[in-house]
């Protein structure tokens, strides 16, 4: 049976922060994952330049049961301090729209950058590891892998959510979770797609490709950024932020023209242009396919002087105050995030460990804080992995 300080579970972004600090602290440490290689989630995201983080990432950008669970890990290790150990590696960067931070080359920058300090610190990845067992028979956890037994003072479990179950994504983080008595909260999948049924995914599959800055809303939530039309329904930022705080059976609210007041825009287009066919007006506030679908789709025919007040307002209704009712999601598949998981009232906010388990941690996408798109989900894994390592 080989002895260790820490061994953590998953090699993703949270576990590997987590073995860093906590190798700093002189702690022999392993990080275990199952995978053939470390981090996939970081290799895929930001369309394979990763968004690391965010400026303006806040308590206020993360979903839980308990919205102040977050608020400790995130104020004593922040994005500033993330981005100060990304310049100490020289990895170029940029920010885009909204405070997010990519990398100028690739994500595999960030990969090779904890990779680097885990290996500085004297911290040890083995892949390709799966575990069978764990248990807690006395003081210490009893861990049995493919590769051998191991016994830790501290296990921390990084395994992750069920989202983007190609990568390897399961739900043993939830598993050992339940077997050491810690509450679970449902899971559902977000940042998702959502998917329509009948006559609005005809619509949708029509319009794939075509995409706008829209304002998506549900009840007293509402995100402005690009929407993409799909064979399926709808994607895009805004779509994937709503689809977080969407519940079944329920519209959003859609504004696919947030800039215009589209009856405003045709009333006056109507003074200055009446013989201008509608289509032809709305098509120059609107993408022309987009345009001319939602004239053929609600009969919205003919010149514009022969449009009435109350044609031209239910046309601007269409475009300015859509409201839809998704049938789903596309689920876990192309989920970013597993919103739920881990109770964090089983949980320190202060070090992530189990209250009721001694050295049990829990880190990252299996507890119950999900950020918003946009980096907050990393963030989250850094802050929350730093927490845990410098007390496991």
């Amino acid at each position: 049976m080989k002895q260790v300080d820490v061994l953590i579970l998953g090699a993703g972004a949270a576990g590997l922060m987590c073995g860093i600090e906590a190798a700093k602290r002189g702690r022999s440490v392993v990080v275990l994952d199952h995978a053939k290689k470390p981090a996939e989630k970081i290799r895929i995201s930001g369309g394979g330049r990763c968004n690391f983080t965010n400026l303006h990432c806040s308590p206020a950008n993360f979903l839980s049961q308990n919205p102040r669970f977050c608020v400790s890990a995130l104020k004593r290790y922040t994005q500033q301090d993330f981005l100060a150990l990304v310049d100490r590696h020289r990895i170029s960067w940029h920010e885009k729209t909204l405070g997010q931070l990519f990398c100028d080359d690739s994500a595999n920058d960030i990969i090779q950058m904890l990779l680097r300090e885990l290996d500085a610190a004297s911290g040890t990845l083995h892949l390709e590891t799966k575990i069978s067992d764990i248990s807690k028979p006395d003081d210490r956890f009893a861990i049995e892998t493919s590769k051998g037994r191991y016994s830790a003072q501290s296990v921390v479990v990084a395994t992750g959510g069920l989202s983007i179950p190609k990568l390897g994504a399961t739900g043993f983080g939830y598993d050992i979770a339940r077997k050491f008595g810690l509450p679970i909260l449902e899971t559902r999948a977000g940042l998702v797609p959502l998917t329509f049924s009948d006559a609005n995914r005809e619509l949708c599959k029509k319009l794939a490709g075509v995409s706008v800055d829209a304002v998506v809303a549900f009840a007293k939530t509402r995100f402005q950024e690009g929407l993409l039309f799909t064979h399926r329904g709808l994607s895009g930022p805004s779509i994937l932020q709503i689809s977080s705080f969407w519940q079944e059976g329920r519209p959003v609210a859609v504004n696919l023209c947030p800039s215009e007041d589209i009856f405003e825009r045709l009333i006056g287009a109507r003074k200055e242009s009446p013989r201008q066919d509608l289509k032809t007006a709305l098509a120059h506030l609107l993408p022309k396919r987009l345009a001319e679908e939602i004239s053929m789709e609600g009969k919205f025919v003919g010149r514009l002087a022969d449009q009435s007040d109350k044609v031209l307002r239910k046309l601007a209704e269409r475009v300015n105050r859509w409201q839809i009712t998704p049938v789903g999601t596309e689920g876990y598949r192309t989920a970013e995030v597993t919103l739920g998981g881990v109770d964090t009232k089983a949980l320190s906010s202060k070090t992530m460990e189990a209250t009721e388990v001694p050295g049990l941690f829990f880190i990252g996408e299996v507890v119950d804080v999900t950020g918003h798109l946009g980096g907050f989900n990393f963030q989250w894994a850094w802050s929350s992995g730093h927490a845990a390592g410098q007390f496991a």
